[in-house]
């Protein structure tokens, strides 16, 4: 097989980033698209707690496993895609930062894209993760 190579890069006629890429270019063989991870616990339920706790979940218990079990780490995501149930900018940034600053933070540097939205598929949920990466 050959190696995976990832490019991140901003165009410099683009504006400036808090921290991920406008473009993310790779070449390799094998692509990895997670389901949309969501905050629930092994029971199928949403995790009790505020947005930062459900981001929590999602990050540490299901993301990681998800990229672990596809032979992916955090390095290997090239593109996110959080969605966050609010139209408030703060909350939006705090769960931003709440990612970015996680167990997998390496892969918000990516191509990123951080939508608020109406509602989410579960009663409560509040976030969910979106991900897809490049392995050889």
């Amino acid at each position: 097989m050959r190696p995976v190579t990832i490019q991140r890069q901003n165009p410099p006629v683009l504006h400036a980033t808090p921290g991920y890429h406008h473009v993310t270019t790779v070449s390799g063989r094998t692509t990895v698209h997670l389901a949309g991870q969501c905050p629930l616990g092994l029971d199928g339920v949403v995790v009790g707690g505020d947005v930062l706790a459900q981001v929590d979940q999602v990050v540490v218990a299901n993301t990681a496993t998800a990229l672990a079990a596809a032979g992916a780490t955090a390095d290997d995501v090239v593109r996110t895609v959080i969605h966050e149930a609010t139209a408030d900018r703060a909350v939006l940034s705090a769960v931003w930062d709440r990612f970015t600053g996680s167990a997998i933070g390496p892969a918000f540097s990516t191509a990123s894209t951080l939508p608020g939205v109406t509602c989410l598929g579960y009663p409560g949920q509040l976030v969910e993760l979106d991900v897809t990466a490049a392995v050889s």
